[in-house]
């Protein structure tokens, strides 16, 4: 399905393949031989969603671009299902595998490897050609540290200093879950206005 959202239509080359069950809104472009298949979801929610060429993005996969952190997605570059890539960079021949997140700000070097179920979190760095085991996490800037599961209070004394609420929501620290919802909601909210473009 093709979804024009806040007046930006989606750009699909004749070589990519969209198929029926999936979803493109707003300002999102296809590289060349780009396959989106059953599921995936790619919406440009007031940030543009960019994809290389020869990319597939596979079963109910979700990449997200937002205002101030767009998604760009480079060549060769495989999204597992279920992953979810909101807000960052995926250079080039990186492979993010089933159940991966990768949070606004955050970019992945080209060759990495973010394995089953692994998070690369807001604002932080992973260099080219690093491995993220499954279940891991990476935080941090310049350069993300690992942090293998049950090294909370390590991963917190980094995570703390990249501002997740100011970069998700553009709160502090502290506010309430109904304040932020409320921003939400009437963020989400131009979502009324949306043109579905394949009927």
């Amino acid at each position: 399905m093709l979804i024009e959202h806040r007046g930006r239509r989606p750009v699909v080359p004749d070589s990519a393949y969209v198929a029926p069950t999936a979803v493109l809104c707003g300002a999102v472009t296809l590289g060349e031989r780009a396959r989106v298949l059953h599921g995936a979801v790619l919406t440009a929610e007031d940030g543009e969603v960019r994809v290389g060429s020869d990319v597939v993005v596979m079963e109910n996969a979700l990449v997200r671009g937002r205002a101030g952190h767009p998604a760009f997605v480079g060549d060769a570059v495989l999204v597992g299902p279920h992953a979810h890539v909101n807000g960052a960079t995926i250079e080039d021949e990186v492979f993010v595998a089933t159940g991966a997140s990768v949070f606004p700000g955050a970019v992945a070097g080209a060759g990495c490897e973010l394995r089953i179920n692994s998070v690369l979190h807001v604002n932080s760095v992973l260099p080219p050609g690093t491995v993220l085991p499954i279940g891991w996490i990476a935080a941090g800037t310049p350069t993300a540290r690992l942090f293998a599961p049950g090294e909370h209070d390590e991963l917190w004394a980094v995570q703390q200093e990249l501002d997740f609420p100011g970069t998700l929501y553009g709160v502090p620290r502290g506010t309430s879950m109904r304040d932020i919802m409320a921003r939400q909601v009437d963020y989400y909210g131009a979502h009324h206005h949306d043109l579905t473009l394949n009927d």
